[in-house]
């Protein structure tokens, strides 16, 4: 069973929509969501948990569709964090804990409190106070405390120095370790989601450039330097993206299309995204 399954997925604002989305998220595994500011990452995880309903295509978490009456019951094995935690400004992290024990059927008082202590929470310190690391360690602290079969991440990691960051990537590394459990993740900070993640899906402009596994991907380009020259003999349809200097040019490559005798360099994550994109303003 998938975790995650859109089928033809559509969402229109106006001037900007999500277009024809399609994208699966197998179970047990960790997906990256990337894109620039506005590419519609946080659309398409409100249209995940049904806070948005699409334009048209089907939507289904964890074999379930989100538009039926069941989802409800589901969206008590999702632990979701938004990119902004919403809890009454004037609570406590203890006094969180008490809503959440009456939200949840589920919820592990001991081991939301684990949490506080393991993220050095203060209990008593009014959310209001806190600063925007503290936020996202709380909404962490609230969304592993019900056992979970499903993380949806919105920028999670966004505000927390490289020490706490790492600390968090370690926990969520430790959660798929069970077979049954997944997590979507968008972020912007790409080392984190090469280091994490089994895919990486790519959403520009609203549409998905990309989803796969992140070895297979870093595997299909390649970064050749080359003149201005060489570039032009290249297969127009090897290459995906240049950057030109005075000095010459580096481009993105299918190696598949390209003579294997041409010296390729293996590409970051970063480097297949930011390639892709200038590609696309130079066509």
């Amino acid at each position: 069973m998938n975790a995650i399954e859109m089928k033809n997925v559509s969402k229109s604002f106006g001037d900007f929509a999500i277009q024809n989305l399609n994208f699966e998220l197998p179970q047990g595994a960790i997906c990256g969501l990337v894109g620039e500011n506005g590419a519609g990452k946080s659309t398409t995880i409100r249209l995940l948990m049904d806070a948005l309903r699409p334009d048209s295509g089907e939507i289904s978490v964890l074999g379930v569709d989100t538009r039926s009456p069941e989802f409800q019951q589901v969206k008590e094995d999702v632990g979701v964090v938004m990119d902004e935690a919403y809890f009454p400004e004037t609570l406590n992290a203890r006094q969180v804990g008490s809503i959440m024990a009456d939200t949840y059927a589920r919820w592990d008082a001991e081991t939301y409190d684990g949490f506080i202590r393991r993220f050095d929470l203060p209990p008593s310190k009014a959310f209001k106070n806190y600063s925007r690391g503290m936020t996202m360690k709380l909404a962490i602290a609230v969304a592993l405390s019900h056992s979970p079969r499903l993380l949806v991440l919105d920028e999670a990691t966004s505000g927390l120095d490289p020490i706490v960051r790492d600390e968090i990537l370690e926990l969520f590394s430790e959660f798929t370790r069970d077979e049954e459990h997944s997590i979507l993740i968008s972020s912007h900070i790409v080392s984190d989601l090469e280091k994490l993640c089994d895919y990486i899906a790519f959403l520009h402009k609203g549409r998905l450039r990309f989803c796969m596994e992140k070895d297979a991907l870093r595997d299909e380009y390649g970064i050749v330097s080359c003149t201005k020259t060489q570039l032009a003999n290249l297969p127009r349809e090897a290459v995906c993206g240049v950057e030109k200097s005075p000095y010459g040019a580096r481009a993105l490559v299918k190696r598949k299309l390209v003579s294997s005798a041409l010296q390729l360099d293996r590409p970051n994550i970063e480097d297949v995204i930011l390639f892709l994109v200038k590609g696309e303003k130079q066509a």
